[in-house]
């Protein structure tokens, strides 16, 4: 990224190859890259970081290990590995050919995935667990709420909904989408073009509510969506808010507001938040060999075509997960 703005300001450029620096650190030649919304703002809007440009984008990656520090205990060279670290203009990220990370950072590779769909994986996995179970406090027996089931989280969270015990309702664009989220595990899928989903979800709820709603939208989503969940329940965004909210009716139903932003850990340098988002990468893949949660990755390009992936990306409607492909 060599400035704020369009896609074009993504280029393929040779730089020097990183190297381990510290005794803890791995160095991994990327087999691939995931492309998350995130990235797409901070292409858009500017990184985290004062004076960070030119910066490598992307904060998922699956590689292979090709060298480690002297502390390293837990790896060695050969070994597959998934993670989501970097790309928000401090450290590096994975739009390239080999990263350094930390060993606590990475996580081994499940077995079951390719490293296309290891790649396509982590920040949407984290995102949706944190959400669901550590925010909401999701239970066996309740009823959620996901807007975008069809998207890179929402595909996820039905699934991690559904292993939970959990009722799962979603909204979709389309008959398509509706089709897909059913075949995740997706109790009822409304379409948010052809229905109000606050009446849909009252309909659907004897006019209670779910007990659950995770807003992976904003706007006039979130702001509606406080009208869709029962007195006591929880409603999480992953976005801010923003003005025009009717925070009263939150505060008669007793709603419990949450919020999820799984790069926290990264920008405040968190350990131990960091050692158990790599936790709930272990819980998935896990998951993964079991057979309860795969991942759907729609569309592949390669690196050096990046920019076609955000404007891909930004044209909305994204299907599970957009990959780059590197190391092939």
């Amino acid at each position: 990224m060599t400035a704020v703005g369009n896609p074009e300001v993504l280029v393929l450029a040779d730089m020097d190859e990183p190297a381990i620096s510290t005794p803890t650190q791995l160095k991994v030649q990327l087999k691939a890259a995931g492309v998350n919304p995130v990235d797409t703002k901070l292409r858009s809007r500017g990184v985290f970081y004062p004076d960070a440009l030119p910066a490598v984008l992307g904060c998922d990656g699956a590689g292979v290990v090709t060298g480690v520090g002297a502390a390293v205990t837990r790896f060695r060279p050969g070994d597959a590995v998934w993670f989501c670290n970097g790309g928000l203009g401090g450290a590096q990220g994975n739009y390239a050919e080999y990263t350094v990370i930390e060993e606590a950072v990475a996580r081994p590779k499940p077995a079951g995935l390719d490293f296309v769909a290891a790649a396509a994986m982590p920040l949407v996995l984290i995102t949706a667990w944190e959400a669901l179970f550590d925010r909401a406090r999701l239970q066996a027996g309740q009823s959620v709420l996901i807007h975008a089931g069809g998207g890179g989280v929402g595909h996820v969270a039905i699934q991690l909904a559904k292993h939970r015990g959990a009722r799962v309702l979603t909204t979709v664009g389309s008959a398509e989408n509706a089709q897909f989220v059913a075949a995740l595990g997706a109790d009822e899928a409304i379409l948010y073009p052809e229905q109000d989903f606050v009446a849909a979800v009252a309909g659907l709820t004897g006019g209670r509510g779910v007990d659950v709603a995770l807003d992976s939208v904003g706007g006039e989503i979130f702001r509606n969506s406080v009208r869709a969940v029962a007195h006591y329940g929880d409603l999480v965004t992953l976005l801010d808010p923003g003005p025009g909210v009717e925070w009263k009716e939150a505060r008669n139903r007793n709603l419990r507001i949450g919020f999820e932003l799984m790069l926290t850990p990264m920008l405040a340098d968190l350990p131990e938040a960091r050692a158990r988002q790599g936790e709930i990468l272990d819980a998935c893949a896990a998951l993964f060999a079991s057979g309860h949660l795969r991942a759907h990755v729609s569309q592949t390009l390669p690196l050096a075509p990046a920019a076609e992936a955000h404007r891909r990306l930004e044209q909305g409607h994204m299907q599970g997960k957009l990959v780059l492909i590197i190391n092939d």
